[in-house]
């Protein structure tokens, strides 16, 4: 039940803010938007507010807008239609969406911070996240161990260890351990980072949590988003070089990871619901057909040449575009129920 709740939850943020950047892009730039939708499927719930329908529908995985116009079949001469409007109102209305995913995450984050404070790395040598998989999980260090020292060399603080670790390079290191009582000895061979290429053993700092004001709350939520728009795009791009490899997550694969989050605690619920809201406005603006970026790249093109691409074709690069996202969706679902 927990998990449901958390998929509807992020599901229905996402979503509303997205479709809600749309809706007021296109309201302001004067096309007549004939129903503002949160969900898929049969309706739960339906108001008519002047010219809009505004409704609920039973599937939390999606939403829409219908503006008039908007749809290749529709006529070129659609009243207030998306079509009939500057080139430049088409291209706000577009990117509108996704501008509001990229600004959801700041105002996420800063109300985590003002509530519930910012956790800071500690400068002392304790270990946090241990990451599985990698070279300290794998020799059995645990979050939590202090470590003593690095190839004979006495730690003293967090630098210490990066130093150390930075200069044995990829050959094995033993490492001294305090673990409560106990001492203990344990030896590690770095790998290298795919993305950095210098060593690294899969750790992170021990952190503490530190009250913000109001102006550093708001300050601290830019620089998060920054830092992990930053990170996306470049875990992206080592995707698509090959340097990494890719991990795909469908619906399926985001519920469960959502409902792991919300046992943690609403402020984590948020923070993954943030993550997830940059997610979807970066793939959003790829420019593939059916998605955000590609229509904006097709208008971007008509604002060059002076010349809009014809029915058919825009027909044709929304079929090949839903085909790409039912085939890439279908894929990644198959892939959450086999995992």
């Amino acid at each position: 039940m927990l998990t449901i709740l958390a998929c509807i939850f992020v599901f229905g943020i996402l979503v509303t803010v997205h479709e809600l950047g749309h809706f007021i892009t296109a309201k302001m730039t004067g096309m007549k938007v004939e129903e503002f939708s949160i969900g898929f499927g049969p309706k739960i719930y339906q108001q008519q507010d002047g010219e809009t329908l505004y409704s609920l529908r039973m599937i939390p995985l999606g939403g829409y807008n219908k503006i008039a116009g908007m749809d290749p079949e529709d006529p070129e001469d659609t009243e207030r239609g998306f079509n009939s409007k500057p080139v430049a109102s088409r291209m706000l209305v577009i990117l509108a969406g996704s501008l509001m995913n990229f600004v959801l995450p700041v105002l996420i984050f800063f109300g985590i911070f003002l509530a519930y404070g910012m956790e800071v790395p500690e400068d002392k040598p304790i270990l946090g996240q241990v990451v599985e998989g990698y070279p300290a999980a794998q020799s059995g260090l645990k979050e939590g161990d202090r470590i003593l020292s690095i190839d004979g060399k006495p730690v003293n603080n967090w630098l210490d260890i990066r130093n150390a670790i930075a200069a044995a390079g990829i050959r094995e290191v033993p490492f001294k351990v305090q673990r409560g009582s106990n001492q203990l000895s344990i030896s590690l061979k770095p790998d290298v980072n795919p993305e950095t290429g210098k060593p690294f053993i899969g750790v992170v700092s021990s952190l503490k949590k530190v009250q913000l004001s109001p102006s550093q709350a708001a300050v601290a939520s830019v620089t998060a988003t920054k830092n992990i728009v930053k990170n996306m795009y470049a875990s992206l791009y080592h995707m698509v070089t090959g340097k990494v490899k890719a991990e795909l997550s469908g619906p399926v694969g985001v519920a469960k990871m959502a409902g792991q989050v919300a046992h943690k605690g609403f402020d984590m619920l948020l923070q993954f619901t943030a993550m997830l809201s940059l997610n979807l406005a970066i793939i959003n603006l790829l420019p593939l057909p059916a998605l955000d970026g590609g229509h904006f790249l097709i208008l971007l093109i008509e604002a060059i040449t002076g010349q809009k691409l014809g029915k058919k074709a825009m027909m044709n690069i929304q079929k090949v575009g839903v085909a790409m996202i039912l085939a890439i969706t279908i894929f990644a679902t198959f892939k959450d129920l086999t995992r």
